[in-house]
């Protein structure tokens, strides 16, 4: 059987922690920054955990992490 492809759009998106839990950035952060406050913004700052539900789906596009 052939090897499985690991999906390059997730790969890019998504990083596996040592845990086993897959850290994601944050959305809303890349254009139309002028109608948001700072404190928006500033929130938007670093990374989040992909919730329980969407874990099965991830964990597929990336079969090697």
């Amino acid at each position: 059987m052939p090897k499985m492809k690991t999906k390059s759009g997730a790969a890019k998106r998504f990083r596996v922690r040592g845990s086993g839990s897959i850290k994601r950035s944050q959305a809303f952060k890349r254009h139309i920054l002028t109608k948001k406050t700072t404190k928006t913004k500033r929130q938007l700052r670093g990374t989040a955990e992909i919730h329980s539900t969407n874990m099965g789906s991830v964990k597929a596009m990336l079969p090697y992490a």
